[in-house]
C-alpha cells in the first residue's frame, strides 16, 4: 500500500488500472474507467471537469437527484448519535421507524420488513424465507422457484440461480438448484398472432407459469419471482391482465408471488411500490436502490403477516441476516429521502411527466436503427435492430462492435450517461432522476438521435 497526498487525474487513472477491480467491468492495459467526482441534480462531472446528463440515475438509484445536502446531513447526524448496531436480537430507532414507514406504503398485509444491504441480498432472503415458511407449515417439498427468461435478480448464488441470463451464470456453475424459467413479456418479439393482441399475449405469458408449476409439480414450487417491469432485455412492461392472472395462478397452487422491485420501487414507475401501478398484491416485495436515492446502501424484503406468523411463536427463528442490514445511518438516510418524496411530490411528478418522457423518446422511432421504445414511468428501453421491417436483430459480433465498440463510449462522450446493453437483444436504457422534466428529456433525445444516426452510418 502506498500513501498518496496529492492526486492528479493521471495519477488516479494509473491507480485505478493497478488496483481497482470494477464490477461487471472489462479490464486491460488500455482500459481506464471514467472517474466521476461529483453530482448535482441530474448532472454528474468527471475528473476532467466535463459535465454529463445522468440518464440512468447512477444505476436506477438516484431518484431524488445528486447533491442533496440534507441526506448527507441526516447521515452525519445519525452517525454522531449511533453509527452502528446490529438487528440481531436488538433494534435501533431508525430501523423501527423505517420498517413502519415501508409497511405503511406497502399494499395489503405486507407489514414485516427484513433489512439487507442491497437488492441481491433481498432476493436471496426472499427465497430462503419461502423455503423455510413452507417447511414450517407442513409442505417441506416446496422449494423451487420460477422466474422469467433474461430477467436479472442479483449476483449471490441463490439470486443468480433465479436470474435468467445464461452468460452471467455459466462462470459460477453449479448454482443453487431449483430455479426454472418461463417466457418474459417482450411483446415486440411475441410469437404470432399474440404480438398484435396484448391482452391475449399477457394471458399466454402468465399461463406459462401455471404450465411450469404443473410440470415441476405443485408440491415442489415455492415462489415466482417477477419484476413489475423487467429490466434485463430492455424494460418489458406487463401486458394487460398479466399480473391479475399470475396472482390467480399463485393462489391456486399455493405459490408465493415475489415482486422484485429493486429497480421499480420508490417512484421509478410512479407509486412507491410498482405492484400498485399494475394492480396486484404480492406476498413479498424486494427493494433497495431508490430507498435512499443511493446516498447510503440499504435493501429490504417486505413480507406479509401470513408469512411471518409461523415465526412468531416465541421459539422459532429465521436463521438469516447481514451484519449491516438495516444499518442505522442508512435507515436514517432512507427516512430523510422519503421525506423528500413526500414534500416534493416526486411520485406525482413521475405520473405527470411520464407521458412526456415517452412521447419524447417515441420521436426516435423515425430512425432506421430504432425498432421499439418500451417501458413505464421513468424507466425505458430502446431496442436497436438491423431491419425494422423484419425486426432482424444484430449478430453477436455486430452487437459487440456497435454497443461495446461504439455506442457506450460515443453516448458518454456526447454528454449522456446511460446503458447500452446486450443481455438480450441490443438496447439502450434510460432511467433519469425523478426530478427531471422536458428539458432533460429533450437533451436525451437530441444526443441519442445524433449518436444512433452515426452508429447506423457505420454499419
Amino acid at each position: 500500500m502506498t500513501a498518496v497526498t496529492e492526486r492528479t487525474t493521471t495519477g488516479l487513472e494509473a491507480s485505478a488500472r493497478r488496483h481497482l477491480w470494477g464490477h461487471f467491468s472489462r479490464h486491460g492495459d488500455n482500459i481506464t474507467p471514467p472517474i466521476i467526482t461529483r453530482g448535482d441534480g441530474a448532472r454528474i462531472w468527471d475528473s476532467t471537469g466535463k459535465s454529463y446528463l445522468d440518464g440512468l440515475s447512477g444505476l436506477f438509484v438516484v431518484q431524488a437527484g445528486h447533491g442533496r445536502a440534507e441526506l448527507a446531513e441526516a447521515a452525519a447526524k445519525q452517525a454522531e448519535q449511533l453509527a452502528f448496531f446490529p438487528l440481531w436480537s436488538y433494534a435501533t430507532e431508525p430501523a423501527i421507524e423505517l420498517a413502519e414507514r415501508l409497511a405503511g406504503y406497502a399494499p395489503g398485509d405486507l407489514n414485516r420488513v427484513f433489512f439487507t444491504t442491497g437488492g441481491g441480498e433481498a432476493v436471496e432472503s426472499a427465497w430462503k424465507l419461502a423455503k423455510q415458511y413452507f417447511k414450517k407449515v407442513g409442505k417441506p417439498g416446496k422449494h423451487k422457484v420460477i422466474s422469467r427468461s433474461i430477467a436479472y435478480h442479483g449476483t449471490p448464488q441463490g439470486a443468480l440461480a433465479i436470474t435468467g441470463i445464461p452468460a452471467l451464470k455459466a462462470p459460477f456453475e453449479p448454482l443453487t438448484p431449483g430455479a426454472f424459467r418461463v417466457p418474459n413479456t417482450n411483446i415486440y418479439r411475441a410469437p404470432d398472432p399474440l404480438g398484435s393482441d396484448p391482452k391475449a399475449f399477457g394471458i399466454w405469458a402468465a399461463d406459462r407459469i401455471a404450465e411450469a408449476i404443473e410440470f415441476e409439480g405443485p408440491d415442489t414450487v415455492a415462489a415466482v419471482f417477477l419484476e413489475p417491469v423487467q429490466n434485463a432485455g430492455g424494460c418489458f412492461p406487463p401486458p394487460p391482465g398479466y399480473f391479475e392472472r399470475v396472482r390467480q395462478i399463485c393462489d391456486e397452487y399455493d405459490v408465493l408471488l415475489v415482486s422484485d422491485e429493486v429497480i421499480c420501487a420508490f417512484g421509478r414507475i410512479g407509486s412507491m411500490f410498482a405492484c400498485e401501478d399494475f394492480g396486484y398484491v404480492p406476498d413479498i416485495i424486494t427493494c433497495a436502490k431508490g430507498l435512499t436515492s443511493g446516498y447510503s446502501p440499504i435493501g429490504a424484503m417486505i413480507a406479509s403477516d401470513r408469512l411471518f406468523a409461523p415465526f412468531a411463536d416465541g421459539t422459532s427463528m429465521f436463521a438469516h441476516g447481514y451484519t449491516f442490514g438495516g444499518h442505522p445511518v442508512s435507515a436514517a438516510v432512507a427516512l430523510a429521502n422519503l421525506d423528500i418524496f413526500e414534500r416534493e411530490g416526486l411520485n406525482a411528478h413521475v405520473a405527470e411527466q411520464a407521458p412526456a418522457f415517452r412521447a419524447t423518446l417515441d420521436k426516435l422511432t423515425d430512425l432506421p436503427m430504432v425498432g421499439d421504445v418500451r417501458g413505464e414511468g421513468f424507466f425505458y428501453g430502446i431496442e436497436l435492430v438491423k431491419d425494422k421491417a423484419t425486426k432482424e436483430s444484430f449478430s453477436d459480433a455486430e452487437a459487440e462492435r456497435i454497443l461495446h465498440g461504439f455506442l457506450s463510449t460515443a453516448l458518454f462522450d456526447a454528454g449522456l450517461y446511460c446503458r447500452a446493453d446486450d443481455r438480450g437483444d441490443p438496447v439502450v436504457q434510460l432511467a433519469p432522476p425523478l426530478t427531471c422534466g422536458q428539458t432533460e428529456f429533450d437533451e436525451m433525445e437530441t444526443i441519442l438521435r445524433s449518436v444512433l444516426t452515426e452508429a447506423w452510418n457505420l454499419l
